[in-house]
């Protein structure tokens, strides 16, 4: 189902997120990388109840956790281990309890990052090197601007949206091939979107209560919005 029309996507959205009398509560941690703002009224569109916050029990307590993160590899690292962020999203995940990363924020969650030929370790939950985008002469970097994402096969996160809408990045490094494979049949394998730019790179990762976009939902118009519905549905 395609999202063209701005109303019904909107209203289907809260509607998918905000159809029960309890507000889900989320909190967007605040650790100093991100547009928190944006993300907070992003989610208050898609029906949950937000809160911007580093404290360690109110981002333990939270039905959600929303990572954000721009500017350098190691620095968002950085900020994440002063703030404890690295601690509660193991914890969290542990106990199956949703987080979702966004932009430097899923970047963070592979094990290491390369920027400018400098290594710095990420937090590992998934294998796998944060590299320059592979440019050409069709392709420039930063990847700035809408583009377009092949869902993989059975996607929650981008339930009711069509392979043609749009979304909004904003990077020069992302992760270009997938590295964890499940070899256990009584495991769900991760799902993993791709989008293109120069190359094939990772978009988003759906794997058990982590997932996580290289885009920016929350600057992704309607398209954003469902998805984010669909996240806060999911929680």
């Amino acid at each position: 189902m395609s999202t063209g029309n701005t109303d019904g996507t909107a209203a289907e959205g809260r509607s998918a997120a905000g159809g029960n009398e309890q507000r889900k509560k989320v909190v967007v941690f605040d650790y100093g990388f991100g547009n928190v703002r944006s993300a907070e009224r992003a989610l208050a569109r898609a029906g949950a109840d937000v809160e911007i916050t580093r404290d360690y029990g109110a981002a333990m307590e939270a039905d959600g956790l929303l990572v954000p993160g721009v500017g350098a590899f190691a620095a968002c690292m950085d900020g994440l281990r002063a703030a404890r962020g690295d601690w509660i999203m193991e914890r969290r995940l542990a106990g199956g309890r949703p987080v979702l990363g966004i932009c430097v924020g899923m970047q963070v969650l592979f094990a290491r990052g390369i920027e400018h030929g400098v290594e710095a370790e990420g937090l590992g939950e998934w294998p796998g090197t944060v590299g320059p985008l592979k440019a050409d002469a069709d392709h420039s970097v930063p990847h700035m601007g809408w583009n377009t994402v092949t869902p993989a096969e059975g996607s929650r996160l981008f339930e009711g949206l069509s392979e043609s809408e749009r979304y909004y990045f904003v990077h020069s490094y992302a992760v270009h091939d997938w590295e964890l494979t499940v070899t256990n049949p009584a495991m769900t394998p991760p799902r993993v979107s791709w989008a293109e730019h120069g190359a094939p790179f990772v978009a988003a990762v759906e794997n058990g209560p982590l997932w996580a976009t290289q885009f920016h939902p929350e600057k992704s118009g309607d398209a954003g919005a469902r998805l984010l519905s669909n996240w806060v549905a999911f929680i």
